[in-house]
């Protein structure tokens, strides 16, 4: 697909040199350095749902300190909570 970007000319002058040195067209150097940073985000994903996923065991120790909390508050009278 055929499409118009508009590129800082800074950017535009080091990518060109680039894929020059890398011996691609430029397009091709635009095409892969989106799907890239398209990967990475991807990669990204993965890794912060696996680390919110190993967090999920900490739900249970949550409710399991809340629970020793509202016993231990039980055993106190209201007005001594002050």
């Amino acid at each position: 697909m055929k499409t118009t970007l508009e590129i800082p000319d800074a950017i535009f002058r080091l990518a060109k040199a680039k894929a020059a040195e890398q011996r691609i067209p430029l397009r091709q150097f635009v095409s892969d350095a989106v799907a890239e940073k398209l990967e990475m985000r991807s990669q990204n994903r993965k890794a912060r749902m696996k680390l919110v996923g190993g967090l999920r065991r900490l739900r249970k120790e949550t409710a399991r300190i809340n629970r020793l909390i509202e016993r231990e508050f039980e055993r106190i009278e209201p007005e001594e909570w002050a």
